[in-house]
């Protein structure tokens, strides 16, 4: 069977490009079209990868070949009798978990930022050769990606992917990270973590990291406990980047790529359980989660990915919003956030909710649809436009979930509607049953795992601007729900940002004082009744008011000093506190267990 192969070394680390060839065996006789991806799984913006090709060209043999450029990321090469080489330079200087990066410690890439995919031949095996740069002799790889026979753990070397999907699904690091790795319920999984941390404690990493990936792998193989990547690779493997400021992640078929801040990850000799650290444990959760939820249960739009363009779906908030739902309370049923921690956090995700106006004008089937011009390119009024569906996402699977128990007296769950996706849509993704969940399924589904109409509900949460009604949820549980400011300081109505010793009006919330008052984003606040005002001290000038006063605020529009009266108001009660009674009902305290305990 013909295969399509790749080679890819660090050319030039120094000047951040890697030399990526590909070899078609059997090119179309009409002459082979290629093409680079325009999107990557998971993030939903189109980031045009093709324009950190710095140089491309192709040759049969020692024969040129000519190529010519059909749009922004495709070219067809002329027709040739012999196998096809296509030659590309890409400049890789984003340390992001989207694209690709290198220099002289550490390399980084995605295979939708380096890998032409061959039209006509996607569904044949390719083959992947990563050498190591020259000169180097300390690096090691790090990869999901199955080893050809010959090629020993963590080095350079052959690599096999059954289609091109595959062979882009399971990103590369190599340099020389720090090594780790554990079993979970009989399954490898590998931890690389690269940057500087002084006294890293990788112990505590692994034994973390294993509480969270088996009570996953049993939530959803309560019976056999058999992980989920096992149908791609013989391994899973976190990737991490370390660094002075920094967070995010991006989910794959066998491994993530994450972004930490370095001060997160414990050191040896403490046994401090830190905010920090409970957030990384988050994002961690939060990404092997994804190995069931949106790699393997999957939008019927996504099965399979179309790379090439946007492909819209309003279903997001189930994919991206109950797996949000899900990573912290996982924390909890694996002994990693105490009741009260676990609360606090769910309390801080209402919170932040609560306090953007755009949750009143936007749906999270809107919110997931318009992902791609929306959410990932939000401006300044954002805030006032457009609801997460990251955060109010979670926030439905947490009423589904609490409805569900109290509706059932604890009997069903949100946890049986999970497991039926994954029995249904999930478990055979990779073994040549590709389907997906349309919008118009989920009514049913959840009826079929539940035995309940939860229709209102999902209209209510999912197709409606409306507050969800979590209160008396709570109060089912034994847990009091209340709301108030967040402190007495009157309110200017805006989100500030500092900029050197600028203080920036980052969004002036609709129908608040700033607002009323004709102060917009990007204004600089000067002066708050002819004292200056900073980043450090404007709650401060602030405080020494009431709410109803009137002040004069001086700005900065531009280069153009504006001046206007602002009337302070009453901080808006968007802070929850959420606290568990241990002399609530027996029956509440039973359904409380069941949730954080599962």
């Amino acid at each position: 069977m013909q295969k399509i192969s790749y080679s890819i070394i660090p050319a030039d680390p120094a000047a951040h490009l890697y030399e990526i060839t590909l070899t078609v065996e059997r090119p179309a006789p009409e002459g082979q079209v290629l093409s680079l991806p325009a999107w990557i799984a998971g993030s939903y913006m189109i980031r045009e990868f093709a324009k950190n090709i710095v140089s491309i060209s192709a040759a049969s043999g020692k024969k040129p070949v000519a190529l010519t450029k059909l749009d922004k990321d495709t070219w067809r090469a002329a027709p040739c009798k012999g196998p096809l080489a296509v030659t590309m330079q890409v400049y890789a200087w984003d340390l992001s978990v989207r694209t690709a990066h290198l220099d002289q410690h550490y390399g980084f890439f995605n295979g939708t930022s380096v890998f032409l995919r061959v039209h006509g031949a996607e569904h044949l095996p390719h083959e992947l050769e990563i050498r190591a740069p020259k000169g180097v002799r300390n690096w090691k790889v790090a990869t999901s990606l199955p080893r050809s026979k010959g090629t020993k753990p963590q080095a350079f070397g052959s690599y096999v992917a059954p289609d091109y999907d595959a062979l882009v699904d399971h990103p590369v690091e190599m340099g020389s990270f720090a090594a780790g790795g554990f079993e979970a319920c009989g399954a490898r999984h590998d931890i690389a973590i690269t940057g500087r941390v002084p006294g890293l404690d990788m112990a505590r990493l692994e034994a973390d990291f294993k509480k969270i990936c088996e009570a996953q792998i049993r939530f959803f193989e309560p019976k056999t406990a058999l992980a989920p990547f096992l149908d791609s690779s013989d391994r899973y493997v976190f990737m991490t980047m370390a660094v002075g400021d920094g967070y995010g992640g991006l989910e794959h078929r066998a491994s993530t790529a994450l972004v930490c801040n370095r001060n997160d990850l414990p050191q040896t000799g403490s046994a401090d359980s830190s905010e920090g650290y409970r957030n990384f444990l988050g994002l961690v959760s939060h990404e092997y989660f994804h190995t069931w939820n949106v790699k393997r249960i999957k939008p019927a739009v996504f099965a399979p990915y179309d790379l090439s363009r946007e492909t819209h779906t309003p279903l997001l908030w189930l994919f991206e919003g109950f797996t949000s739902y899900y990573d912290d309370l996982i924390l909890a049923r694996a002994g990693l956030m105490t009741e009260d921690q676990y609360l606090k956090a769910l309390a801080k995700t209402v919170s932040g909710v609560l306090r953007g106006p755009g949750r009143l004008k936007q749906s999270v089937a809107q919110s997931s649809f318009d992902a791609w011009t929306k959410y990932y390119r939000q401006d300044e009024n954002s805030p006032n436009a457009i609801v997460s569906y990251y955060t109010k996402g979670s926030l439905v699977a947490l009423y589904l979930d609490l409805s569900i128990r109290t509706r059932t007296r604890g009997r069903k769950s949100l946890d049986d509607f999970m497991r039926l996706l994954w029995t249904r849509f999930g478990r055979d993704f990779y073994q040549g049953k590709p389907q997906g969940v349309a919008p118009e399924e989920i009514t049913g589904l959840m009826k079929q795992a539940t035995g309940l109409d939860l229709s209102r509900e999902l209209h209510l949460a999912t197709e409606t601007t409306q507050d969800l009604p979590l209160e008396p949820l709570f109060a089912a549980l034994g847990i009091s729900y209340s709301q108030r400011a967040e402190g007495s300081t009157p309110s200017l109505g805006v989100r500030t940002k500092g900029q050197g010793s600028d203080c920036v009006i980052a969004t002036a919330f609709n129908g608040e004082p700033a607002h009323a008052a004709g102060l917009s984003a990007n204004d600089v606040i000067v002066a708050i009744d002819g004292l200056r005002a900073t980043p450090g001290n404007l709650d401060g000038l602030l405080s020494r008011y009431r709410a109803g006063d009137t002040v004069t605020v001086h700005a900065f529009r531009r280069d153009e000093l504006i001046d206007v009266r602002v009337k302070l108001a009453v901080p808006p009660a968007t802070s929850v506190k959420l606290i568990a009674s241990d002399k609530a009902a027996l029956e509440k305290r039973k359904l409380r267990r069941q949730w954080l305990a599962a």
